[in-house]
C-alpha cells in the first residue's frame, strides 16, 4: 500500500525517473507529448486520445479545428489536480500538485504515465516499464516548504546543469516570470506569498546557487 494517502485540497510533491536512470525524453516531440498528456488527461474523460489522433499536426501542440473543439470540451471538465509547478528534464520529472477531488492524484498520474509509456514504447520499438516503479510522493505540510519546493522545481533544469532555468521550455518557470501566457499551472498559489516577481526570482537564484549538484529534491 502507498505510504502517502492523498487528501483533497492538500499539496504533494510527485516525482519519478526512467528505469535504470534511462532517458525518458529523447527529443522535443517527447516533451511535447508528455505536456500534452498532463494538460488533456486531467479529468475523467476517456476520449483524450481522440484529440491527439485527430490533431493533423501530430506532436505539435497546435490543434486542428476539430481537435481544438473537442479539447475545449474536455478541459472544461472538473480536474483531478491543480498543477502548481512542474519540470521535465531528460531522465526524470517533478510535479507540485494540489489534489482537487478524491483519488485525483492517483487517477491523473495513472493516465499520464500509462499513455506516455505506450507512446514511448511504440515510438522506440521497446516494451516493458519506462519509469522506475511507481512515482514517489511526499505530502507538503507547510507553506514554507510549498514555496521552497516550487523554487527547486522551477530551478531544476539549471540545478542539474541542463540549461538556464528561465530558458528551459519544459518547466513552469517561464510562466512564473510572465515570459509566456500559459494556462497549464496555477502560479498565483505561490506568487501571492511574495511582494513581487523579483522577490520570487531572487529566491530561485539563491536556490539554484545553493543547490547545484543536488540529484534529488525531497521536501516534506
Amino acid at each position: 500500500m502507498r505510504s502517502t494517502q492523498f487528501q483533497t485540497n492538500e499539496y504533494y510533491h510527485i516525482y519519478n525517473r526512467g528505469t535504470d536512470k534511462r532517458t525518458i525524453f529523447c527529443d522535443e516531440k517527447d516533451y511535447i507529448r508528455f505536456l500534452w498528456n498532463i494538460r488533456n488527461f486531467n479529468n475523467n474523460s476517456k476520449h483524450e486520445e481522440r484529440i491527439y489522433l485527430r490533431n493533423k499536426r501530430g506532436n505539435n501542440l497546435e490543434l486542428s479545428s476539430e481537435a481544438s473543439e473537442l479539447s475545449s470540451k474536455l478541459l472544461a471538465l472538473p480536474k483531478f489536480v491543480e498543477i502548481i509547478a512542474y519540470c521535465l528534464i531528460p531522465n526524470h520529472y517533478h510535479f507540485l500538485l494540489k489534489q482537487s477531488q478524491n483519488k485525483g492524484v492517483e487517477k491523473f498520474m495513472h493516465k499520464v504515465g500509462t499513455s506516455y509509456t505506450n507512446y514511448f514504447n511504440k515510438k522506440y520499438n521497446r516494451s516493458g516499464s519506462l519509469f522506475q516503479g511507481t512515482y514517489k510522493s511526499i505530502h507538503i505540510k507547510t507553506s514554507g516548504n510549498l514555496w521552497r519546493l516550487s523554487c527547486c522545481i522551477n530551478g531544476n533544469a539549471e540545478i542539474h546543469g541542463i540549461g538556464k532555468a528561465k530558458e528551459w521550455s519544459y518547466l513552469s518557470y517561464q510562466d512564473y516570470l510572465g515570459l509566456r501566457n500559459g494556462t497549464l499551472i496555477n502560479k498565483n498559489t505561490i506568487l501571492d506569498e511574495f511582494k513581487d516577481i523579483n522577490e520570487y526570482k531572487n529566491l530561485i537564484d539563491y536556490v539554484i546557487k545553493d543547490s547545484r549538484g543536488i540529484k534529488n529534491i525531497v521536501l516534506e
